[in-house]
């Protein structure tokens, strides 16, 4: 068996080839992934380091950042992790210094942070619910790109990865100002990637589906919820973090170097647009 499968591959250098660049293709690279100590951030994170990278993580939890240290640390990955409460601007700063500082540079920065303390009627939402979902799902996303990439701009170039939501494109009932927040980052995707791209700096953003992650368990573990979901989607079946991950570190590889300013969604099939 063996050696059928060497004489395949000998016959096919280039299908080799791939396979040993998918692994390090990201070699030398460091990554801020942020909100990554479980769910989408943690997979990306995963996917990411998988591929080469150095990934720093983080969460407003110390134990959270340990458990999921020690988890990527498990699979031979380079990780950092801090805590981070992206919402707050000294904690946005301090993470950005770690980096610096145990990894050297920034060449990557997957933002995955997002909050949603409402679930109801729209206008039944108040003030105080659209600050918290702007500042943290919103404004802090903006205000990490805008952190970064004197850093990026040092190292040649880099990757930045917005995580939106299919809520960005039809809002979901009772989550209006989270889908609205959602809605923005696209925007924002589209507004920054002109701008960064004479820096060599590319902007994209990723729109999951309903994926398995303690953040949406309110929508998959309603069996009546779930069923209708399916029922919307081509391939049966609910998302798993890993689904986006892969996505994520395809945006942050060479293999996406004339991609930018666009929005990918993983939803399973599921008609969201044209």
């Amino acid at each position: 068996m063996w050696r059928s499968v060497f004489r395949c591959v000998s016959a096919n250098p280039v299908h080799g080839q791939r396979n040993m660049t998918s692994q390090s293709c990201l070699a030398g690279k460091v990554a801020i992934v942020t909100a990554s100590t479980d769910g989408i951030g943690l997979a990306a994170a995963r996917a990411l380091g998988l591929r080469g990278a150095h990934v720093v993580v983080s969460s407003r939890r110390q134990d959270n950042v340990d458990r999921a240290v020690a988890t990527l640390q498990s699979q031979d990955i380079r990780v950092t992790g801090t805590t981070c409460n992206v919402g707050k601007g000294p904690d946005r700063e301090k993470l950005v210094q770690l980096t610096l500082d145990q990894c050297g540079g920034i060449d990557i920065l997957v933002s995955n942070a997002a909050v949603n303390p409402f679930f109801g009627n729209i206008l039944d939402s108040t003030e105080e619910v659209w600050d918290k979902i702007l500042d943290v799902n919103v404004k802090a996303a903006f205000l990490m790109t805008k952190l970064v990439v004197p850093h990026m701009e040092k190292r040649g170039g880099g990757s930045v990865v917005f995580i939106s939501s299919v809520a960005g494109y039809q809002p979901m009932p009772g989550l209006g100002p989270y889908s609205v927040s959602k809605t923005a980052l696209l925007g924002l995707t589209k507004a920054l990637a002109p701008e960064l791209a004479p820096s060599n700096i590319r902007v994209n953003c990723v729109a999951p589906g309903i994926i398995k992650t303690q953040f949406s368990s309110a929508l998959w573990k309603n069996e009546d919820i779930a069923e209708e979901v399916l029922k919307q989607m081509s391939i049966k079946r609910l998302g798993e973090p890993e689904d986006i991950g892969g996505v994520v570190a395809f945006l942050c590889s060479k293999d996406a170097s004339y991609i930018t300013g666009e929005t990918i969604t993983v939803t399973g099939g599921m008609n969201c647009r044209l």
